[in-house]
């Protein structure tokens, strides 16, 4: 069976793993991401050189607006050092003519999601990755649609908090799931602000102040969907991010749609309600996104 490197780079960790072509993970590790280009592309290149033996092929999630087609990164999230860097040349320059895929990371999150996970025979639909922003992919026909300019899906540049001043207003302010921890962390006084699961903890007890900030969390989520609903009519939207394995998290996001359809009669009326449910793939989603960009690639050139 042929297996690919697959390699998810995050703005803490960076993470990789053998996957093979029908998708079964072979073997996945991480370490932390270094924080300049020089230390980053030495560890890069000897991640590969250690498998390039037993690979096909390698696929890259980066953060960033992403030329997939050219293997370009620009901005690099928040890894600025990773401005303009062409992965495709920087691997095939050591390693010859290896077969080379990358995609921007909530992208990446979306092809995963249609290649087995809870987008599969979904032709039109999208994931929502929820974290420090908020990450997404759309997919329309089964196919990930990039944009004209490698922008679509960038779901933290919508603006739903128009009272609000300067980048507040961005849903990847309003809607970070990171805020929301730390906000019910600092209002309830724990030693941790960043500590997810003493919030849930809190959530589930049914804190008063907790469930307040986590409904409006989930009501801030159920606009966003609608608003992406009322533009490309889709059937099912994938959750995912660290914090979609608390169950309570899209169960109380239906709620709150559903609240606000009530309020909405017109709305409700004249838009289909899609699904909105879970994504089957949490820390592993981008290197199975990744690599499924990679292998649909492939699937359409004969050079490999």
């Amino acid at each position: 069976m042929r297996n690919y490197l697959s390699i998810d780079i995050g703005g803490t960790n960076l993470k990789y793993g053998l996957i093979d072509y029908s998708g079964k993970l072979v073997l996945r590790k991480q370490l932390e991401t270094p924080n300049n280009f020089e230390e980053f592309k030495r560890i890069f290149i000897r991640i590969i050189a250690d498998y390039r033996k037993k690979i096909f092929g390698v696929a890259v999630s980066v953060p960033g607006k992403v030329d997939s087609k050219n293997g370009i990164v620009y901005f690099g999230g928040s890894l600025p050092f990773l401005d303009k860097i062409n992965f495709k040349e920087m691997i095939q320059s050591e390693f010859g003519l290896l077969p080379v895929g990358v995609e921007n990371d909530g992208k990446s999150a979306a092809l995963a999601e249609l290649w087995l996970g809870a987008l599969q025979n979904h032709p039109d639909s999208a994931a929502i990755i929820l974290g420090t922003g908020v990450g997404g992919g759309i997919i329309l026909n089964n196919q990930l649609l990039p944009g004209s300019h490698f922008q679509a899906g960038e779901l933290s540049f919508m603006v739903n908090n128009y009272q609000k001043q300067d980048i507040a207003k961005l849903v990847g302010m309003d809607v970070s799931a990171v805020e929301m921890i730390k906000q019910i962390a600092n209002t309830l006084n724990l030693i941790d602000k960043k500590d997810g699961i003493a919030v849930f903890e809190q959530i589930k007890q049914q804190n008063e102040q907790a469930l307040k900030i986590f409904r409006l969390y989930c009501q801030r989520v159920a606009y966003l969907i609608l608003n992406i609903q009322s533009v490309v009519d889709l059937t099912t939207y994938a959750i995912g991010g660290g914090i979609s394995s608390q169950p309570l998290l899209v169960e109380t996001i239906n709620q709150e749609y559903d609240k606000i359809l009530a309020d909405l009669p017109l709305v409700k009326k004249t838009l289909t309600r899609p699904k909105i449910k879970k994504a089957k793939f949490e820390n592993s989603a981008n290197l199975y996104g990744a690599l499924y960009g990679l292998l649909q690639n492939l699937d359409k050139s004969s050079g490999y």
